[in-house]
């Protein structure tokens, strides 16, 4: 069995791979070739004695898809909260409180034919790519093709991933309009990206700016309330957002005028829907604006020959709204694969993981 770190993930991860593995792996799970379980997000009252509020939380995903050969668990171990800004926005936060100032997160593959356990992952990298090459298929198949200016919230490490992967889909853009609440964030992720894309990537100082004239936009951020004004949306604008309720938070990215004003919703999982109740994504159907069967999953309009833009002035939302452990099957594989013919990482004997009796 291989032990990966995110060293060496990094080392062999490619953004364009990862678009690639994960739309068959949603055309896969799509087209009953795939399993899922939901994420779920269990917390225990242990506090932190220097973060009150900030409590104990393990959350687990899993799943797998034919093509990549086998079956992902995702776990992180985490001790998560809410802060406050200093401009006064709330947001979700993780602390490095495991031993040496580190977070806890781990992918294990199992093989679909032998059982056996065939690698253990660090997650971040892979965790920040899936989301992005995400977000970049929904981008793909609800904007329209034509689009020259963008607006993306959130100035970390998806936002990142987001715009990277958004410019391999959409390579026409020309100018990336960025608005995070810390100046200093958004002024050195706009200096910083600009320099790496070639593009025009400025920073904006309102929320407002990143909205009117854009016609793809991206909020990517751990905001817990709405991050713009859904009047402010233009005919013909693509929204993606990361955040949605989870089980345990009421946070979204999107207001219910951005929904109610969709002309077409796409989700990443119909089911995590429900399991979490997104009041977000239910808000419209609630308010009688569309039918739940309306609301389809990305994997379908995948499969889906007809182009998922029925007008360019319609307004589409892709809302990226869980994670799956079918996405760390399809990226881990690939990973694995690239790790052994490089010989990365460090190498234990599997036997010491198998048992003789049954479980």
């Amino acid at each position: 069995m291989r032990i990966l770190s995110n060293d060496d993930v990094e080392q062999l991860l490619d953004a364009e791979d990862v678009i690639d593995s994960l739309e068959v792996a949603y055309r896969e799970l799509a087209d009953e070739k795939g399993a899922n379980r939901p994420r779920n997000h269990t917390y225990f009252p242990v506090e932190n004695a220097a973060h009150p509020g900030f409590r104990f939380r393990f959350k687990s995903q899993e799943g797998g898809n034919l093509s990549s050969g086998v079956w992902a668990t995702r776990i992180t171990s985490d001790m998560v909260g809410t802060e406050t800004l200093p401009t006064g926005e709330s947001r979700r936060r993780l602390l490095p409180v495991a031993p040496g100032g580190r977070y806890v997160g781990l992918v294990t593959l199992y093989s679909l034919d032998t059982l056996e356990p065939l690698a253990i992952m660090h997650d971040s990298v892979i965790q920040k790519f899936r989301v992005g090459a995400t977000s970049a298929l929904g981008v793909r198949e609800l904007s329209n093709d034509d689009v020259t200016v963008a607006g993306m919230f959130g100035a970390g490490w998806q936002a990142a991933a987001h715009l990277e992967t958004l410019l391999l889909v959409r390579p026409g853009i020309e100018e990336i309009r960025v608005y995070s609440p810390t100046a200093a964030r958004r002024e050195e992720f706009a200096a910083t990206w600009s320099e790496k894309t070639g593009r025009k990537v400025v920073a904006v100082d309102h929320p407002r700016l990143a909205v009117e004239g854009c016609r793809i936009i991206t909020a990517a951020t751990a905001a817990m309330e709405p991050v713009f004004d859904g009047r402010w949306l233009e005919p013909g604008t693509h929204v993606t957002c990361i955040t949605s309720p989870d089980g345990t938070a009421m946070r979204r990215e999107l207001d219910d005028v951005t929904f109610d004003r969709a002309d077409r919703i796409v989700v990443f999982s119909r089911e995590q829907v429900h399991h979490d109740n997104q009041i977000d994504i239910l808000g419209p159907v609630d308010r009688g604006r569309i039918a739940w069967d309306d609301i389809q999953e990305i994997g379908d309009v995948l499969l889906d020959p007809a182009p998922a833009r029925k007008h360019p002035d319609d307004i589409t939302i892709f809302a990226n709204n869980t994670g799956m452990g079918i996405q760390f099957a399809a990226v881990g594989s690939r990973i694995l694969r690239l790790a052994e013919e490089q010989d990365l990482g460090h190498v234990i004997p599997t036997e010491w993981l198998l048992e003789e009796t049954t479980p």
